[in-house]
């Protein structure tokens, strides 16, 4: 098993989608590929986010998505890695953190003064990733949503 990292591009719209559908039904949402597609081209068209993906042949099997932001308490920008998915048969062979280290040379070539990201409190193999790549556990702030 040869995987290669790409940077996605409009063109790459119909290879990430898929696996972002699969992302969406990991969080409980409804299966969707030609919504999923749609999403991910309009982001990267609109320069809204950067996608990370790695390959196995012709198959796209991980992806990452960071939305570049700002952090108004440190006076600096940030990237919010909101999206990490690898399929179940490439998880435990060193893909999360080939995605985990493209976003982190992406903010450091690009000086965002860090990488901002939440999980479910049960995915216990992501929370091992991040902490292992020395992500800290925030103690301080809980976060909240309100449905528009």
């Amino acid at each position: 098993m040869t995987v290669k990292l790409f940077k996605a591009t409009i063109d790459d719209a119909n290879i990430v989608g898929p696996i972002f559908d699969l992302y969406r039904i990991f969080y409980k949402q409804e299966s969707n590929v030609e919504k999923a597609n749609q999403y991910i081209r309009a982001r990267l068209e609109a320069n809204e986010s950067i996608i990370f993906f790695i390959k196995d042949k012709e198959r796209c099997v991980g992806f990452t998505q960071l939305y570049p932001t700002f952090d108004s308490v440190r006076l600096r920008k940030k990237i919010v890695l909101y999206d990490l998915f690898i399929c179940e048969d490439y998880r435990r062979k060193g893909n999360g953190k080939i995605l985990m280290d493209a976003a982190k040379d992406y903010a450091q070539l690009n000086k965002f003064g860090s990488i901002e990201l939440s999980t479910s409190k049960g995915n216990l193999d992501g929370q091992s990733l991040y902490e292992s790549l020395g992500y800290i556990r925030d103690q301080e702030f809980y976060s909240y949503d309100l449905e528009i």
